[in-house]
């Protein structure tokens, strides 16, 4: 089939590619002080729109996440 796009069962195109997953690793508890949960290190609005995120706006959550961990830590540590 190549690389040209399909039309599914349902007449929307149908892509290979495979969507940003999610990083909810079920540990769900938010933290008041930073508004992250403590297991996936999101804040609640992206974690109710994530499946409405597009997968450039999971990329750019993703990709804050390590620096999330770290203010996370640091908070922790401080006391806060």
């Amino acid at each position: 089939m190549g690389d040209a796009p399909r039309i599914g069962e349902t007449g929307g195109f149908v892509s290979d590619e495979k969507p940003v997953a999610s990083p909810c690793n079920k540990v769900c508890s938010l933290d008041a002080a930073t508004g992250l949960c403590v297991g996936c290190l999101r804040n609640i609005d992206e974690i109710a729109g994530w499946t409405a995120f597009t997968d450039e706006q999971r990329a750019r959550i993703l990709a804050e996440l390590p620096r999330r961990r770290e203010r996370l830590e640091r908070g922790r540590r401080s006391g806060g």
